[in-house]
């Protein structure tokens, strides 16, 4: 094992693992700390996942669970996946949360990640007999609350809440730099669930955003996105290479384009030795996860450049999973999303401006302060 999952201080807690020989499923749970609060954080389902890489997940949910400042802990889930039909991946999922449910929602909490989403989360519920055992439930499943009028219902990640994050971090950053956001431009890399939310809501702040990229290539256009097209182009998922306007530029080039923003949305290690000499971007705000290695995010840093780390940055999510847990409405999430989003990024950018200090030794300081306070408490 490497130093990123060794036992410490923290944890973790509890690693399980469970098997169901009639099915030949076989999965992972890594409940790491919970001094917060439950642990939470999603089931993914890939065909080589394993308990190295859930630790390694489950440890980064605790410190980005902290750092967001709600009564979450950090746990991790996964599923080895062969693939196969819908029926066998529902047998696959309520069979891993029948084998776990003796920790929900007490410990764990599930939630959507790689192949998983709303329909995943639920038969997760269905199967664990409890709708507080999982988030990221469809917008039309509800649970009527005891003795009062109304209901809770699930908030699908699907609503934005992580784009929708990633953009008022954003603006902050820029805030921070006295930049004016109508006067900034953007480019953003991947243009799946998070890039496309990122931009709708940096398009409705004023933000230009210049450049995009998907799968199929990348284009460019310096005076900014005609916005009702973008959408339409979102809408009906296609590609950026048919886009019918702007400059196709060769992805490569994409990572040198003069903009004030930088949002690495798709794949780990995007930003890599390729690419990093290239970057003239003043900030960069991580949507995806782990964009770059620490070594270049360091030396990122030394070169002036403001950089917003993935925990902080697309944090958006697990608060909109505390949110659905809570049982508000999309309208209240959002408002907490906005909140807990500025309050941080703001924390940790000034003290990282103050003090010349890598924006990610600060949040990561942070974080551990407040699940440290609270672990001192409880003994």
């Amino acid at each position: 094992m490497d130093n990123a999952i060794k036992k410490d201080r923290f944890g973790p807690e509890y690693v399980v693992k469970v098997y169901d020989p009639k099915l030949g499923m076989e999965g992972f749970l890594v409940i790491d700390n919970t001094a917060l609060g439950s642990g939470k954080g999603g089931i993914r389902m890939t065909t080589n996942v394993n308990e190295k890489e859930v630790r390694r997940l489950a440890r980064t949910m605790t410190w980005k669970n902290a750092l967001a400042d709600i009564p979450f802990g950090g746990a991790k889930a996964g599923i080895i996946w062969p693939g196969g039909s819908e029926e066998l991946k529902k047998q696959y999922i309520q069979s891993f949360a029948r084998l776990i449910k003796i920790f929900t929602p007490k410990k764990y909490i599930a939630g959507p990640d790689v192949n998983t989403g709303e329909k995943e989360m639920a038969w997760f519920v269905e199967a664990t007999g409890d709708w507080r055992s999982a988030t990221g439930k469809p917008a039309d499943l509800c649970m009527k609350i005891f003795g009062k009028l109304g209901e809770k219902c699930g908030i699908p990640h699907e609503f934005g809440s992580t784009g929708f994050g990633v953009a008022h971090a954003a603006v902050v950053a820029l805030q921070l730099l006295n930049l004016d956001i109508k006067k900034s431009t953007v480019a953003i890399h991947g243009f799946g669930n998070v890039g496309t939310f990122t931009y709708k809501y940096l398009a409705s702040m004023g933000a230009r955003i210049v450049a995009l990229t998907d799968s199929s290539g990348a284009i460019y256009d310096k005076g900014g996105f005609e916005n009702k097209t973008v959408e339409r182009w979102i809408e009906e998922r296609r590609k950026l290479k048919d886009y019918p306007s702007g400059d196709k530029i060769d992805p490569l080039d994409f990572w040198g384009l003069p903009v004030d923003v930088l949002i690495p949305a798709s794949v780990t290690d995007v930003i890599n030795k390729s690419n990093k000499d290239s970057i003239k971007a003043k900030i960069i705000v991580e949507a995806a996860n782990i964009p770059m290695s620490e070594d270049i995010e360091n030396e990122l840093f030394k070169r002036g450049i403001l950089i917003i780390p993935d925990f902080i940055a697309n944090a958006g999510g697990v608060i909109s999973s505390y949110a659905e847990y809570r049982g508000y409405n999309p309208k209240k999430m959002f408002e907490l999303v906005e909140k807990k989003i500025k309050r941080n990024v703001k924390l940790v950018l000034e003290e990282s401006i103050k003090k010349h200090r890598n924006s990610r030794v600060v949040a990561l300081a942070l974080a551990k302060s407040r699940i440290i306070k609270e672990m001192n408490r409880s003994r």
